[in-house]
């Protein structure tokens, strides 16, 4: 070429195959407050240790004095206890404790319903379910079938049976339960220890049956 130009030679782009799908990227819950090294510990124990541990990491330090905290405690050991049993890995018992804390979350924060409790708990499932179309290595799902029906049994025991009560737990008014109990109990005073109670007993049965008459017939 004149005047010492150089010449330029293209570089063909590489071409893309736009025919194949990006890598779909499955995420599925994990359970924030208690880390994997820790859980893999915890799976070691034994019950009582398991609830000794949750009990601190949940804060429910009144459980033995508050029902609701009781039964939530309750909720969190026999979940985690149920996995142990079942023998469940680490990751996958990290997943069935934070379906469980999301599940009780979706009532005491949104106020979900039971149907739509029902609809969360199916799309983290399905996540776990997911098998990935990438070529990795250990691309299984994180739950088989028969892992997957078992933890839809033990939701639909230890939740789904008693979300009415759990709705309960977190809105009634214990404190206003207990004023009208104690009121209740303040009604009844002391009496005498034989003294029937006059409504719904005939007449001629309290007159036989009063105090005096009975302390005459011991006399007797």
């Amino acid at each position: 070429m004149s005047g010492g130009g150089r010449r330029r030679e293209r570089k063909e782009r590489p071409k893309v195959d736009d025919s194949k799908p990006p890598p779909e990227v499955v995420v599925f819950l994990q359970w924030e407050p208690v880390p994997l090294e820790q859980i893999k510990v915890l799976l070691k124990k034994t019950a009582d240790e398991i609830q000794s541990e949750l009990n601190q990491v949940l804060g429910f330090w009144n459980h033995q004095v508050c029902m609701k905290e009781a039964a939530l405690l309750d909720y969190y050991v026999c979940g985690f206890c149920w996995a142990k049993d079942a023998d469940f890995s680490p990751t996958q018992t990290s997943f069935i404790m934070a379906v469980l804390h999301m599940l009780l979350d979706n009532i005491r924060d949104k106020q979900m319903a039971l149907v739509e409790n029902m609809l969360e708990f199916t799309k983290a499932l399905a996540a776990a379910c997911h098998r990935s179309s990438t070529e990795m290595e250990n691309a299984s799902p994180l739950l088989s079938t028969d892992e997957a029906m078992a933890l839809i049994g033990h939701i639909e025991n230890s939740l789904f049976q008693k979300h009415r009560l759990y709705e309960l737990l977190f809105t009634s008014d214990r404190e206003e339960n207990l004023t009208t109990a104690e009121r209740t109990l303040e009604v009844f005073g002391r009496q005498h220890p034989l003294t029937p109670l006059e409504e719904g007993i005939p007449a001629h049965l309290h007159h036989d049956w009063s105090p005096r008459q009975l302390d005459r017939h011991c006399e007797l």
